[in-house]
């Protein structure tokens, strides 16, 4: 049986289907390994697939073999994760454009995967002022000694001087490429480089050996605000990445902090923007960033329904409640199991690892579900 990871790698491989096409793929069909054997007609039933796509996929599908692909893939790229893999990060799986394959370097933290580690990401212009490097470098090392991982895009000026700095603070930081996972840029960045890769983990949508390309890095930004609970805009001017990955935050349901600074500066005047739309000051006393960062709730620390919230569970979608009601086993016994094991609820439920990663997530934010030790989960 071909895993449904390799229909994920083969998928990807059909120019005009990009990851918001595949998700919804992804979605009407409930895995992709059924959706690579779907009709013409069945596919012209997902959204957004009209009759070039529809071309182009029946063309290149029959050339196209996933096991051989899948196996070649693994030996030119050995470390990646896809969607239906339960150790792709979950927060950027609820996303509605993950990256159907995730490459990554460097050490593998699965607290942060599983959204058990808070992860902020902290992003600037490339051309920061002294103001702007002094308040990165404290906030960084601030979020290092707290136990936040610091995620950035490795660029010059504000990425650069985050990264550094929460490394220097003892901290983990991940760096998202615009590039392969095995080419640095810009090259005055080797060392740092170097260093994350034994301090974190690098990590790209691209595979190994793609050179930058100036498309790539606005298109890298949603990575940064999807795998970050929260995102920092540090120094940005009207035109920056920094407010795309801002934009990218907001309509992910991040929260979103920028630094103040005065209005005749030119790289302040992005962050000034952000504050007169709603995002929450930084202000001089960090402790207060702290808190507030602290009291985003954590996938492991979901508050548990009150009892009268029990008695009055809300309606789930058909694909939650198929999750919920695999922890009910042997029901014409009347044996009832409270605690699964992941890999138990996507062999219970026959769904997608990937799709059962994202309905773990979301029942455990409704407090539905407690994950445990293990990865297995537990009734509330």
């Amino acid at each position: 049986m071909i895993e449904e990871s390799a229909y994920w790698v083969a998928w990807s491989q059909i120019s005009g289907i990009g990851p918001v096409l595949l998700r919804r793929l992804q979605q009407h069909f409930g895995t992709l390994a059924t959706a690579w054997n779907a009709t013409k007609v069945e596919l012209a039933e997902v959204e957004g697939f009209g009759f070039q796509t529809l071309e182009k996929i029946v063309q290149q599908r029959s050339r196209l073999h996933p096991e051989q692909l899948f196996t070649k893939h693994q030996q030119e790229n050995p470390y990646f994760w896809t969607p239906a893999d339960a150790d792709y990060p979950r927060l950027l799986l609820e996303t509605p454009s993950p990256p159907p394959i995730l490459y990554y370097r460097g050490e593998v933290e699965l607290q942060e995967n599983l959204g058990q580690k808070p992860l902020v990401g902290i992003v600037g212009t490339r051309r920061p002022s002294e103001y702007g490097i002094r308040w990165t470098r404290q906030i960084s090392t601030a979020l290092a000694k707290n136990g936040f991982t610091v995620v950035s895009g490795m660029a010059e000026g504000i990425d650069t001087e985050s990264h550094a700095a929460t490394m220097k603070a003892g901290g983990r930081t991940i760096a998202v490429l615009g590039t392969g996972v095995d080419v640095v840029y810009p090259q005055k960045n080797r060392d740092l480089y170097k260093q994350i890769l034994t301090a974190g983990l690098v990590v790209s949508e691209y595979p190994t050996k793609t050179p930058p390309d100036r498309t790539h890095f606005p298109r890298r930004n949603r990575i940064i605000a999807g795998m970050s609970r929260a995102i920092l805009v540090m120094e940005a001017p009207l035109k920056s990445g920094a407010l795309i990955t801002a934009t990218y935050a907001n309509e992910f349901g991040r929260d979103v902090y920028a630094l103040p600074g005065r209005v005749d500066d030119y790289p302040s005047q992005g962050c000034l923007k952000l504050l007169t739309q709603g995002a929450s000051l930084i202000l001089k006393e960090l402790d207060e960033l702290l808190t507030m960062l602290g009291a985003i709730p954590q996938i492991d620390r979901v508050e548990q329904l009150s009892t009268v919230q029990q008695l009055s569970l809300p309606t789930l979608s058909p694909e939650l409640q198929q999750v919920m009601d695999a922890f009910v086993l042997n029901v014409a016994e009347g044996i009832a199991c409270d605690t699964l094991p992941f890999d138990l609820i996507v062999q219970q439920t026959g769904m997608a690892a990937g799709s059962v990663s994202s309905a773990l997530l979301q029942l455990e934010l409704m407090g539905l579900l407690s994950q445990l030790p293990g990865m297995r989960y537990q009734k509330n």
